[in-house]
């Protein structure tokens, strides 16, 4: 039965029946219009209250998962219930207006008193309904209903392809007159319903000074019994599915019938009936969208008679609809009430938007009244024009809906036509969005509306034809010199250039700018105005409108009312007098006629001029324009700038294409693209040899950020609000400005006093509070608040910018472009939406429904022209792309026109599609197009195709085959079971063992040494470092010779994965609602962050895993204590590396407690676990030979984890200068050996025996350490030299000269560095190996082995550029810095140096990267202060100060922090000489920092000679030669010991300078510097390598006797 119903509603005729009245669709489909009909009948008109509200509500939600779909279901809850009550008591619903319904009972006369209590028992019962119902979150609905009986008239009207109709009379009046006098739940009854009543039934109240009457219940006689009386009723009602109980219209078994289903598809909207026939759900087509709504009301002499007022009604429909198909406004419902007919027109409905919305609009507005005010029997025309965001959807019920605008904005705009009668009036959205002149327009005063609160300024609009009004028509310069030009320097110099040119020579320049709408051309023209003013040429700016272009010659009459002066005239006889003085010489009097028409004046009409034709009185005018400009350019220059110059009209291009031949002038313009081909005169111009066309792109990210802290007036903003503002912008301006508008509308942004950083507290939730800064562009403006403070932004606690709706105004600009594809290719860009933002092309295919691989490379190919989209090759590209924004480029119109005819459309279309199918990766051009695609999906839907998202993803949702596609945090899948997927034996065997490297290397027995064979007892340091070293050259050698069968065939892509797959996927997770699964995902991205050294965005996703988290602890069932202690040991990870150690500590030890391995928190517990943990580790050292199980793969989860944890943990406490925490250190370094013998693999046996070594060599224990050392490499000796195994000889050999180089071990360094470096750059593993090659750098600068210093740079440049590695290119540059400190000779120059830190400092990898930016910084700052530049030294030192706090123990913290010192100790030196009081306890202070850091535990043995003979500086500063002697003689000693050939010949050049007797040169430095050789000069001899060396900073002693 069921299905046989859904088969009969599923029929065309029926689903278009549904959205029509019974009075329609059984009514007659004569093709006359307009038809009138009588008949008598009940009206019903109910109004459902607090709609329009609650569509504001959701309007303007701050998130995108508050939409149209919620508002659906809100309003057909209510609506629908309503709907059915009418149908069950036979009524029949006449039309829906927004959140009102009108219904009719139509019968004979006769049959009125009877149906009259049927009506009133079925408003009883919809009030009955409300009370009931509990009320939905916000929403207050409230229930009115008038009744109204008699004669009523239906006229239909309309032409060829929509018909309309209404129903007239008084009983139409009346209705609504008694639903206007109810409150909430009252039924009124009309004056007339209340006569032709049975009054024995209803007992009413009287309202005061009223003939209509208030009902409040029936009163039935005792035997009455209405399910007779109601059946008996119904008998009269044509069209009551009596018999088909079923049924709640018999429309829903309309058979079908060509002829009838033509006829009432007249009814329907088109748009409707396209999703009729696509067979689609009524929620495709609800929207939360921003239209235009254009209310006509048109009022008549004779009100009542249908007969009458048909005729006009039809003209003014068929005007309407006709303005309206142009501009793709359509016409949603027809009214009549007793104020007249109105129309309800609306502008950008699904599928319908256009650009030019608010223009069109008004521009329709205009010609609608204008013709309706002469249509016969129309006595009044009001219009009201509202723009914003309203709901667009079906309302109703299933068997009787329409479709209708609901929204504060329709009623705005219907209030206004009230209101405001005979006019055409708009809100300020619609005026501020026309970009039309303000003279078309005049603000009224406001009124106090109905149902409005505030609508803000109402303007009256004058109409559109263009008016000569001298002086509005030129550009408005705004400039605010407190507000810089940001990011035009390249289009400022292409002005500059051509202006030169212009000014030396005797011939026009032409200079035009396109740009797309908000790219700040307008801006570009303030500034070129600006700077263009000077003498001996005068500068004419005007700009354009869209009306300008249908204006003949307008741009020309503006141009010349100000060369001849009549732009400052008051009046036409003053215009007359200065018109006639000025061209008196050049035009006999009788032709002066011909500016009567221009210029508005009043010239007597000449015999001659009034028989000239129009062409050649043109011809005059323009020759007489000629010579007036010819004589105007001898006395003065002419500088003409248009703004909006695709406005120009053509007759004014031409004449400005045989001006430019004749007249020298310089003509600057900006535009947008034109939509078509430009007229033959504009492409002459463009083409000329003396035009310069530009091409804008968008802004820079930095200028973007600039632009915000100017905007804001901020010093900074959080790096999270820039991120979404510089992607969601995409570069431009406009884009930034209504993203900040919007966020500013919702509240999201805090403002906040700015503090020094010192003084700030550091928790988890401000750890990267270094807000994002504006460049050194904005230094010199002031970005204070009216207190006079400076103030940073900042995001109020939780809001998720990701997630915010787009503003209106940039969904618009989106919805135009969706709605101007083809439905495949908007159906391909929805679907792309759900994927995300970034995207492959094989999860694109496995999502579009029904859809080929030719199909989808064609739309996409398509959609990349239209630059929907952007595609890349792999994720380089993209990452690439995303830095850095295209730049304005000059086009060549004139080379290209010259050329041969290039590609046709087709060929252009078969390249792209080529071009796609080698791409991998597709991006969305704009993200504001993802996100309002995105919202377009219903709920349901978006459910469905996030999780078919989720599963494809799944699959690789892993690290790359190179990794050998475990987990980021290993074995986290065996903790957690998530996948949707059911796993296969393959996807098993893949995750959980080693791939990748499977080819075993074929070592000879006899070369493969036997652990007891490998390290004899009996031989020296010297003969095991020779062994251990031809270990690793066997291993490099036996690499090579099978290099083809094992060396990968390519490079790890773990960062391409992290992008395209498991980011996608934890948000695909989040949108279904699987926390659990999401936050699997999310620890898993914040694992991946930190291996690729990104601990801000690390920071970032551990953030989204504790919201996940919070939520999930909320559920009893929840219990994952592994993924709480995974998430807090990450968390202590990023604080270690953000050198937050009391942090780090605290969220260590709180993971490890999770992992139930406890750290003792005082003494005694210390000791006792010491005790059971040497036990334990000397019990695993005996087992180590012996074969066991394995521990599972869950306890290996766990084992590493808490490896990692105590990895960290003993490092922090070595760090630390109380001597009990060494005790702590030393626990922790046993605990993580411990942990890491019991997992049984050799990876983290090795890797922990080597911390255990460094532990005990940084705590000065000899014997410990090499005993470690030599057990790794026993361990390493007898490995499976495969897959991973060869991965792990590598990292030894990387470890090893790491460990080696911290010791002062240089020698060693370099030959394990060397092999290490062999070793990675066959493997193939760029992240591996620059940090290798990093390491060798210094080992061979300290060596001053400078060939193989610059080799290994070279290496690591080369690596650095191939990768798009910013880490590798900083450390080369810190490198480069410190050779022209120290080495004596320039490899990149100071000033390439200072570039690259001065563009990169806000990359997030360097400026969240302990120790990199301190030592760039630091390093330019000595620079400065051995120059004595000390305001150089300032900004520098000041940049690098906030970074010494982040005390991370590792070897780029301290080569960053004695580069600091270095700094400071030079500038102490300054102010000993310039005798400043604070000078004395600002060096005791500098010493006490250099000792503790001497010090420190971490504090590796290599950086001792630099900071011993720093400190030997100091005190001789400070005049204490017996601690400077020591200082010196140590310093030296260490350098002898190490090989630091670097330190040891600067200390004795700085020996021999502090204690000669020679007389201090002021300019020593100076005079080095420029004489500092490249290294080419050195290679080619020009230059003795030995005598670089000796140009060194010999630091000045204190020339003052006594300084003190």
């Amino acid at each position: 039965m069921g299905t046989g119903r859904e088969e009969l509603q599923d029929r065309t005729i029926v689903r278009i029946a549904a959205h029509l009245p019974d009075l329609i669709v059984y009514g007659d489909y004569s093709q006359e219009r307009p038809s009138v009909d009588y008949f008598d009948g009940v009206l019903m008109f109910v109004d459902i209250s607090g709609f329009t509200a609650m569509t504001e509500k959701f309007s303007t939600a701050m998130y995108m998962d508050r939409g149209a779909e919620q508002l659906v279901e809100i309003l057909n809850y209510y609506i629908s219930a309503i709907v059915e009550k009418v149908l069950m008591f036979g009524g029949d619903i006449l039309k829906f207006a927004g959140d009102a319904l009108l219904a009719l009972w139509k019968v004979e006369r006769k049959q009125l008193k009877n149906i009259i209590t049927v009506v009133i028992k079925c408003s009883l019962e919809i009030h009955g309904l409300f009370e009931a119902q509990e009320v939905e979150e916000g929403l207050d609905v409230r229930v009115k209903i008038g009744l109204a009986a008699g004669h009523i008239s239906m006229l239909v009207f309309g032409d060829d392809t929509r018909n309309y109709f209404l129903v007239i009379g008084q009983a139409v009046d009346d209705v609504r007159l008694a639903q206007n006098m109810a409150r909430m739940n009252d039924v009124i009854l009309s004056p007339n319903c209340w006569q032709l009543c049975d009054r024995n039934m209803i007992e009413i109240e009287r309202i005061p000074d009223q003939r209509a009457v208030k009902v409040n219940f029936l009163k039935p006689p005792p035997s009455f019994n209405f399910e007779e009386f109601f059946t008996k009723c119904m008998t009269f009602m044509n069209y009551y599915p009596g018999e088909h109980k079923n049924f709640l219209r018999l429309a829903c078994i309309l058979d079908s019938d060509p002829k009838l289903e033509m006829s009432l598809q007249k009814y329907v909207m088109e748009n409707i009936l396209k999703q009729i026939d696509d067979k689609q759900l009524g929620g495709y087509l609800s929207e939360l969208r921003p239209v235009t709504i254009v209310f006509v009301n048109l009022m008549f002499k004779e009100q009542d008679k249908a007969e009458v007022i048909g005729t006009a009604i039809q003209d003014a429909c068929v005007h309407i609809t006709s303005v309206l198909k142009v501009f793709r406004g359509q016409i949603n419902k027809v009214f009549m009430f007793d104020k007249g007919c109105s129309f309800l027109c609306v502008f950008g409905f699904p599928g319908e938007k256009a650009p030019d919305e608010f223009s069109h609009a008004l521009e329709s507005a205009v010609d609608i009244f204008d013709f309706c005010s002469q249509v016969h029997k129309i006595h009044t025309v009001s219009i009201g024009v509202a723009s914003g965001i309203v709901f667009c959807g079906i309302v109703g019920h299933t068997v009787r809906h329409e479709y209708t605008v609901i929204g504060q904005k329709v009623n705005i705009a219907a209030r206004m036509m009230m209101y405001y009668p005979g006019i055409v009036t708009c809100d300020s959205v619609t005026y501020n969005g026309s970009n039309l002149p303000a003279y078309f327009f005049k603000e009224l005063p406001k009124k106090a509306m109905k149902g409005v609160g505030d609508s803000g300024p109402v303007y009256q609009c004058l109409g559109l034809n263009e008016k000569v009004m001298f002086g509005m028509a030129y550009l408005i310069c705004n400039r605010n010199e407190g507000y810089p030009l940001l990011g035009r320097d390249k289009e400022i110099r292409y002005f500059m250039r051509t202006m030169k040119e212009f000014l030396m020579s005797n011939c026009s320049r032409i200079l035009m700018y396109e740009g797309l709408f908000g790219y700040g051309k307008s801006q570009i023209l303030m500034e070129i105005e600006y700077l263009a003013q000077g003498e001996n040429h005068r500068t004419i700016a005007i700009a354009l409108t869209k009306i300008s272009f249908h204006q003949n010659f307008y741009t020309i009459q503006i141009l010349m009312a100000n060369v001849l002066g009549l732009d400052t005239c008051r009046h036409y006889k003053e215009r007359q007098s200065n018109l006639q003085s000025r061209v008196r010489r050049l035009l006999d009097e009788k032709f002066h006629c011909l500016l009567n028409d221009i210029f508005h004046v009043q010239f007597p009409i000449s015999r001659e001029i009034s028989r000239m034709s129009t062409l050649r009185k043109q011809k005059q005018l323009e020759a007489l324009f000629v010579k007036i400009l010819e004589q105007t350019v001898k006395e003065e220059r002419i500088i003409f700038i248009i703004d909006e110059a695709q406005f120009v009209d053509v007759a004014s291009w031409t004449f400005m294409e045989k001006l430019i031949r004749t007249v020298p002038i310089f003509i600057i313009m900006s535009l947008s693209p034109f939509v078509g081909l430009p007229c033959a005169a504009a492409s002459a111009i463009m083409k000329n040899r003396n035009t310069t066309y530009i091409t804008l792109g968008p802004m820079q990210p930095s200028d973007i950020r600039n632009k915000v802290c100017l905007d804001l007036n901020v010093r900074s903003i959080p790096k999270e609000l820039e991120t979404y503002l510089v992607e969601g912008s995409c570069g431009v301006p406009y884009y930034c400005e209504e993203l900040l508008k919007n966020l500013d509308r919702h509240q999201v942004l805090v403002f906040q006093q700015m503090e020094p950083e010192e003084k700030t507290k550091v928790t988890w939730n401000n750890l990267f509070k270094n807000f994002v800064k504006p460049t050194e562009e904005l230094k010199g403006f002031s970005l204070r608040n009216e207190e006079g403070s400076e103030e940073v932004c900042n995001l109020v606690s939780g809001v998720r910018l990701k997630n915010l709706s787009p503003p209106a105004s940039l969904k618009e600009i989106s919805l135009v472009q969706l709605d101007s594809m083809s439905l495949s290719h908007q159906m391909l860009v929805r679907c792309a939406a759900i994927i995300g933002l970034t995207f492959t092309t094989e999860l694109l295919f496995e999502v579009l429904p029904c859809w080929n691989m030719k199909m989808m490379i064609k739309a996409l190919a398509t959609l990349v022209e239209l630059n929907v989209f952007y595609c890349f090759r792999n994720g380089k590209d993209l990452r690439l792309a995303l830095k850095k924004n295209a730049t304005s480029f000059e086009v060549h119109h004139r080379s290209s026109s010259l050329r041969p005819t290039g590609l046709s459309l087709e060929e252009e279309l078969r390249e792209l599609e080529g071009e796609v199918i080698e791409c991998h990766i597709i991006r969305f051009s704009r993200p504001i197009m993802q996100k309002t695609a995105y919202e377009l999906w219903l709920k349901d839907q978006k459910k469905a195709m996030h999780l078919k998202c989720a599963r494809f993803l799944e699959e690789n949702a892993h690290r790359c085959d190179h990794c050998r596609s475990g987990d980021f945090i290993p074995y986290h899948h065996f903790m957690v079971d998530i996948r949707l997927n059911t796993l296969d034996m393959d996807t098993i065997k893949k995750m959980t063992k080693p791939q990748g490297i499977q080819e075993e290397i074929s070592l000879a027995k006899s070369e493969v040494p036997k652990r007891s064979e490998f390290l004899p007892e009996n031989l020296s340091p010297e003969e095991i470092k020779d062994t251990i070293l031809g270990f690793f050259d066997l291993i490099i050698t036996r690499l090579r010779t099978v290099e083809e069968d094992i060396i990968p065939l390519e490079s790890c892509q773990c960062e391409e994965v992290l992008e395209i797959v498991i980011l996608p996927l934890a948000q695909h997770f989040v949108a279904l609602g699987e926390n659990n699964k999401a936050l699997y995902y999310f620890l898993e991205i914040a694992a991946a962050y930190l291996i690729l050294g990104d601990n801000y965005m690390a920071y970032v996703y551990l953030n989204e895993g504790e919201k996940l988290l919070k939520i999930l602890r909320q559920k009893k069932s929840w219990r994952r204590t592994f993924e709480s202690a995974t998430f807090y040991s990450l968390k202590g990870q990023v604080c270690f590396n953000m050198g937050q150690m009391v942090l780090a500590k605290k969220m260590l030890r709180k993971a490890l407690k999770l992992f139930n391995r406890v750290f003792p928190y005082n003494m005694i517990s210390l000791f006792l676990q010491t005790h059971v943990e040497k036990n334990r580790h000397f019990h695993y050292l005996n087992q180590q030979g012996s074969e066991s199980a394995p521990p599972g793969k869950k306890r290996l989860a766990q084992l590493y984890r808490q490896t990692a944890c105590f990895s960290l943990l003993w490092r922090i406490y070595s760090s630390n200068y109380f001597f009990h925490y060494k005790f702590y250190g030393h626990l922790a370094a046993v605990m993580q050996v411990n942990s890491a013998l019991e997992t049984q693999n050799d990876f983290q046996i090795i890797n922990a025996y080597l911390d255990y070594s460094l532990y005990h060599q940084l705590a000065g224990c000899q014997g410990m350490w090499f005993k470690y050392e030599l057990m790794a490499m026993e361990q390493i000796v007898n490995l499976p030299l495969k897959g991973e195994g060869i991965e792990i000889v590598a990292l030894v050999a990387g470890r090893l000269a790491h460990i080696k180089y911290i010791m002062g071990h240089l020698d060693l360094a370099i030959e394990l560095g060397s092999r290490a470096h062999k070793l990675w750059s066959l493997l193939r593993n760029p992240n591996k190996h620059y940090l290798v090659l990093c390491r060798l750098c210094k080992s061979l600068f300290l060596k001053s082995r400078y060939k193989q210093l610059i080799q290994v740079l070279g290496w690591l440049w080369d690596l650095s550029v191939a990768e798009e590695h910013i880490f590798s290119k900083a450390f080369f540059y810190f490198v480069c810095l410190d050779i022209m400190l120290y080495s004596g000779f320039i490899y990149r120059t100071f000033e390439e140096c200072v570039e690259f830190i001065c563009q990169n400092e806000d990359d997030r990898i360097l400026k969240f990267q302990s120790g990199i930016l301190l030592g760039l910084y630091s390093c330019v700052a000595i620079w400065y202060a051995r120059l004595q530049d000390w305001d150089e030294f300032h900004t520098f030192s000041s940049r690098a100060k906030p970074l010494v706090s982040r005390r991370t123990p590792t070897v780029l913290y301290y080569e960053g922090i004695a580069r600091y010192l270095e700094g400071q100790v030079l500038y102490l030196q300054n102010q000993i000489e310039q005798q400043l009081e604070n000078a004395q306890d600002r060096g005791v202070e500098l010493l006490k920092n250099l000792e503790s850091l001497v010090a420190q535990n971490t504090t590796g043995p290599v950086f001792y000679p630099r900071l011993y003979h720093l400190m030997a500086y100091v005190c001789i500063l400070m005049g204490d030669g017996q601690n400077c002697d020591l200082f010196l003689n140590t310093a030296l000693r260490l350098s002898e010991t190490q090989g630091n050939m670097l330190e040891k010949c600067w200390l004795n050049m700085s020996k021999e300078w502090w204690y000669s007797t020679l007389e201090s040169l002021e300019d020593q430095w100076l005079q080095t510097v420029l004489s500092l050789p490249s290294w080419e000069k050195i290679l080619s001899g020009k230059v003795n390598i030995h005598d670089v060396q000796k140009n060194k900073f010999l630091m000045r002693v204190n020339i003052l006797d006594n300084p003190f």
